[in-house]
């Protein structure tokens, strides 16, 4: 067990690279540019059992799985929504669970990050574009709406206080006002050697913090904030641990979590940066997946050490040896029963403020 951990540790940049530059290239652009009736249908045999890269340990919610699940999210109604790293959407309603498909788009999709608008519409950052969940039909937008074909695959979303959608892409930010996108630049500023994971103008999250600014984490240009016209670039130079960001969240008490590919975990008071990775207090350089959860603990991964959470004091580490699925986690979610949602490499566990047990120990829906 040791030495499959060890061997995760070593492979993962490169076969979780691997995995999208493959999807991004290979992705089919036919056919997105109409709304189509959602299905709901599971896809057929031969698609949901193709091989994984690792074996799934836990649930892989009844076989639809075959990888990991990206990101997870529960909407106001209840219902949970997991994107899944190339089997596309899949949702459970509290009475089945269900894969959502979308004539024209080949299914296996990725999908990057979910968020819920005012009205409690889901919408989906993908491989495929912006898809769009209005309660009954799925709709996808790209290219036809001012989202050229480099910008297809969407990789960071969110609402802004005034209800305007921001869209962080392969290509860059774009604001979207239901019927088509206006690209937003980013100044032209760039560190020396950038070197991105995947495009130079790629970002991969977008939050807006409590005072109204807007926050852009890039691939290999570190942190952009705007507000008021003006722009400021947070990099190495002037504090952070390391130029290639993966996540941002702001927590409850206005503290901005920065997640990175080599410097780890930092957090940023609006002057000052801590750098709990970097100093030594924790350990895994590759962190993300930044949760805060209904007490104000702020959780995410480390890339080979498992899950961390932090209750404003102290930090505690989870890992394989107290139950979790693997030591490569992909996303968290608390729901509203209280649970911790992991989904790994190897399937999704569930923890309950005490131990970690495979998801359908839980819930017997995941089976």
């Amino acid at each position: 067990m040791l030495l499959f951990q060890n061997i995760k540790r070593y492979t993962f940049k490169n076969v979780f690279f691997f995995l999208l530059t493959f999807s991004f290239f290979s992705c089919n652009g036919q056919g997105k540019d109409r709304p189509v009736q959602n299905t709901e249908q599971t896809y057929p045999a031969p698609f949901i059992k193709k091989s994984t890269t690792f074996p799934q340990i836990h649930s892989n919610l009844n076989g639809k799985v075959r990888e990991f699940v990206r990101t997870m999210f529960q909407d106001k109604k209840g219902n949970y929504w997991f994107g899944t790293n190339g089997d596309g959407i899949i949702r459970y309603d509290g009475q089945h669970l269900e894969t959502m498909s979308i004539e024209g788009i080949h299914p296996n999709f990725r999908v990057l990050e979910i968020v819920e608008d005012q009205i409690g519409h889901i919408w989906f950052a993908t491989s495929e574009g912006l898809l769009h969940y209005d309660g009954q039909r799925l709709f996808s937008f790209s290219k036809n709406e001012g989202l050229q074909s480099v910008d297809e695959e969407i990789w960071g979303l969110t609402f802004d206080k005034s209800g305007r959608l921001w869209v962080g892409s392969i290509g860059g930010v774009h604001l979207f006002d239901g019927k088509k996108f206006t690209p937003f630049p980013l100044p032209d500023t760039k560190v020396e050697n950038q070197n991105p994971m995947l495009a130079a103008q790629l970002v991969f999250k977008i939050i807006e913090d409590q005072k109204g600014t807007m926050w852009f984490a890039t691939d290999g240009n570190g942190i952009f904030t705007y507000k008021n016209g003006e722009f400021k670039h947070l990099t190495t130079k002037n504090g952070l641990s390391d130029n290639h960001v993966a996540d941002i969240l702001e927590d409850t008490k206005g503290n901005i979590w920065i997640g990175s590919f080599y410097g780890g975990v930092s957090r940023y008071d609006g002057k000052n940066f801590t750098h709990f990775t970097r100093d030594g207090i924790i350990k895994g350089e590759e962190a993300y997946n930044l949760y805060e959860d209904s007490r104000g603990h702020i959780w995410f991964t480390a890339e080979g050490f498992g899950v961390y959470r932090y209750d404003g004091t102290h930090f505690t580490q989870y890992t394989s040896d107290d139950g979790l699925t693997t030591n490569v986690v992909q996303s968290i979610l608390e729901d509203n029963k209280g649970q911790y949602w992991f989904g790994t490499w190897q399937g999704m566990c569930i923890f309950d403020g005490q131990k970690f047990v495979d998801a359908k120990e839980k819930e017997p829906w995941t089976k």
